[in-house]
This record gives structure tokens, sequence and C-alpha cells, in this order.
């Protein structure tokens, strides 16, 4: 089909939609590397918390995932605050306290100190992704967020391969100051985190009117280029009967679902990565991190391919799918393969689950509306992040019974599998005109010249 006619944006939104990219999006890029690396750097400590408190396979498992059960619990009543409160003020809140908590990892004593702190990292963070994303879908036009998403998860990608060169040096430091090398894992790493949330207060801004580093002709062609995109839809969607209706909406729990299998392989990915290399023969933590970077390496091009691809055709739907099929395809054959050549296609289901992102979120703001986009964005998060707890608790049963985690890959598979045949379902949106490809709602919201690029 043919594409709708694309629009070409004010010289000052082009200006202001640069200076987002440098201030804002770069900014949110670092946090979500430091959002990860505190998340996930127990895969790394895993084998001295084993070893030094006595927390096992499942245990362990139980552990990563209670950070996404009190995610869960927490996310939408984050998500509600930082209505009232301003993005600014929440976003910046969250990374700190996340640090903080994630600090106090140090003084894990045995499996309950172990639980607690999980469970109070998942509190902490719960919010920030919804929150980064309601900031992009309220500063930058559509045609620029696919960009914008894939920036901001380069930083997740960063955080797998920095996270996994940093830690064997970090894990090395026994008895210095008389800390083990896990206790300085948590410390520096968490309070870097502390830092970065502290600059974030005086970078960021809860409104396009507050930003003094835009001019005030960007702040205006601005402001009036995202009200344009929302012309076309609906208007009355500020009760709660309307926000209701659209979170019981068949579709909301379509990209729930989609999204929760993707969580599901992202985070049994992230927690057992360094098991899955230790069982190929390599035993020291240096070189377990360096291989355990290489699958997030891997992922950082066809991540950038799909995000651009989606924002130039704003066909979505057939990138998301492919994605999601070649995650299936390199976890099955991983579990099948076992060894180097299953690191392989390891890493070519990471670049499969990783591209997900820059057109997944676009796709789904394009068909919700903007008064309830951030809780919308908020529901369908934190449904998905149970996956989060699922798959690492699921791996660690697996491990604990078969001493192997072939069985957990090949479930993860098939889940991606299904999720690829659900983008299927995912409704058409109506076009301005029947030149229209159907993933558009109005002209007005279609993509930008090559010249806004």
């Amino acid at each position: 089909m043919t594409a709708a006619q694309p629009v070409t944006f004010h010289p000052a939104v082009k200006s202001a939609t640069r200076k987002i990219f440098r201030r804002v999006v770069i900014l949110f890029s670092i946090m979500m590397m430091f959002n990860q690396i505190d998340r996930a750097n127990i895969g790394y400590a895993q084998g001295h918390l084993e070893s030094q408190l006595g927390i096992g396979a499942a245990a362990y498992g139980l552990g990563a995932g209670l950070f996404f059960l009190s995610y869960f619990l927490f996310e939408v009543p984050s998500n509600v605050i930082m209505q009232k409160v301003g993005a600014r003020l929440w976003i910046t809140r969250i990374c700190i306290t996340w640090g903080a908590v994630s600090m106090c990892m140090m003084f894990v004593q045995d499996e309950w100190t172990f639980y607690l702190l999980r469970f109070l990292l998942g509190a902490a963070e719960a919010g920030f992704v919804p929150a980064v994303l309601f900031y992009i879908a309220t500063w930058l036009p559509n045609s620029y967020r696919g960009r914008a998403n894939a920036i901001w998860a380069i930083g997740a990608l960063a955080a797998y391969s920095v996270g996994g060169i940093v830690s064997g040096p970090l894990l090395s430091m026994h008895g210095l100051l008389g800390l083990e090398g896990w206790q300085w894992l948590f410390l520096i790493e968490g309070g870097i985190t502390v830092v970065l949330g502290v600059v974030g207060f005086f970078l960021l801004d809860s409104r396009i009117s507050e930003a003094k580093w835009l001019t005030p002709v960007e702040r205006d062609e601005l402001t009036a280029a995202l009200a344009s995109e929302q012309a076309g839809k609906p208007e009355n969607h500020g009760s709660l009967k309307a926000i209701m209706g659209q979170l019981r909406d068949p579709q909301i729990l379509l990209f729930a679902w989609i999204y929760f299998a993707v969580q599901m392989a992202i985070y049994a990915t992230t927690f057992w990565l360094p098991a899955i290399i230790r069982q190929i023969g390599v035993a020291d933590d240096i070189s377990v991190g360096f291989l355990s970077a290489l699958p997030w390496l891997c992922a950082l091009g066809s991540l950038l391919y799909m995000a651009r691809r989606g924002d130039r055709t704003g066909n979505r739907k057939p990138l998301l799918f492919i994605s999601l099929v070649v995650a299936a395809l390199g976890t099955i054959l991983a579990g099948a393969t076992g060894s180097w050549l299953g690191l392989v296609f390891i890493c070519l289901a990471t670049m499969g689950f990783k591209s997900v992102s820059p057109v997944f979120w676009p796709i789904v703001q394009e068909r919700v509306s903007p008064v309830t986009v951030g809780l919308v964005i908020a529901v369908i998060n934190s449904l998905a992040n149970l996956g989060g707890f699922i798959a690492p608790y699921g791996f660690g049963l697996i491990k604990s019974f078969t001493g192997d985690t072939r069985w957990g890959l090949y479930g993860l598979g098939i889940f991606c599998f299904l999720a690829a045949i659900s983008v299927l379902f995912i409704r058409r949106l109506p076009v301005a005109d029947s030149g229209g490809d159907g993933e558009r709602s109005l002209a007005l919201t279609s993509q930008g010249s090559d010249a806004d690029r």
C-alpha cells in the first residue's frame, strides 16, 4: 500500500526536537542504563551470593522475580502520583530512591534480606518506564518517537554491555576496606544512580512551557505541532468511565500480553545469561562479564534499524512481528544447540526481543487518547513486567531440578512465537484516505519527511 502524505514541520519544531534529544533523551538513556544495571547486577553476583550467603538457584530466582511483583503492585499508583506532581520531580525521585535501595543490597545477609531488598527495589523503581514514555509522548511528535525510544533503549543495551564489562573488576575488589567484591558492586553502581537523579532534577522540566532552554518560537510551534497530531482523536476521554473503558479494551490486554512475552525473554536472559555462559565452561568473572556483553552489543544495530525504519514508514506492525519471530527462533535454537553455538543463537534472539521496544510503544501511543496514554502505558508495563517475575523464578526452578536451562529456553521461544502471532490481531487504525497504509490514524499523525530527520 502507498503511505500517507508526510507532514513537513516548522523549522522551529525541528530545532526544538534536536535540543530535546540532546538534553532529555540522552539523559533518559543514561538513566535507563543504570536502571538496568541496578536491577540486573545480581546476575553477576549470583555465584558469590550462593557461595558466601547460601542463596541457591531457586532462592535467587525468587528474589530476582520479587522485584517485578512489587513493580506490578506500585506501577499504576506511581504513575497517578506523577500526573499530579509532575514528571520532573517524580522521575528524579524514582532515580534517587532506587539507587539508594540498590546501594543497600550490600547489606544482604541471607535469603530473607535478599527478598526484602529486591521487593523494595521494585517498589522504588515502579513508574519509571511509563513516566519516561509519557514524557516522550508529550514532548515529541510521533515521527520522532521511535528514534527517541530507540536511543532510550540503547541505555539498556549499554547497561548489559557495560555491566558485564565492569562487574568483573568490581567483583575482584575482595577485601578492599573490609568489603566483599559483590558489596562494592552494589555500592558503586547504586551510588552513581543517586548522583544521576540529582543531576536530572536540574535538567528536566515537567512541561514544554517551562523549558527555558527552548526559544519562545520553539515552545509555541512544538506545542502546536503536538496539538495538531491529536486533533483527529476523540477529546472526551477525561472521565473515569472513559478511562476504565480504555483499560478494559481487549486491545490493551493484547498489548500487555505481547509485551509480557518480551519481558520474559529479556529478563530470563538478563538474570541467567552469566549462568548459561558458565555452563559452557567459562569460570572467571571477567571472562563471563565480557561474554555476557556480547548479545547486547549485537542487538544495537538491529534496534537502531527497526526504530528508523518504523519512523520512516509508520508501518511498524510487520517490524514488530519480525522481531518476535527472530527472538523465538534464536531462543529455541540456543536451547537445542547449547555450548558456544548456543551463545551465537542467544545473540540472534537478543537482536529480536531488544528491537521490540522502539516499534511497540509508538504503536500503543498512536492508539490511545493523549489524556489516558500515561495510565495505559503504566497498566501495560506493569502487567508485562510480571514476566520478569515468572521467567527468572521459572528458570531457577528448572535449573534446580535439571541442572540445565535449555528447557527454559524452549519455553521462552514458544512464548515469543505466540506473541508474534498475536501481533496479527492488533487493530488497524482508520486512515484519512484510501491511500493510507493502515498504520496511521490521520495524515497529521503520519511520519515526518526526510528533511525532518
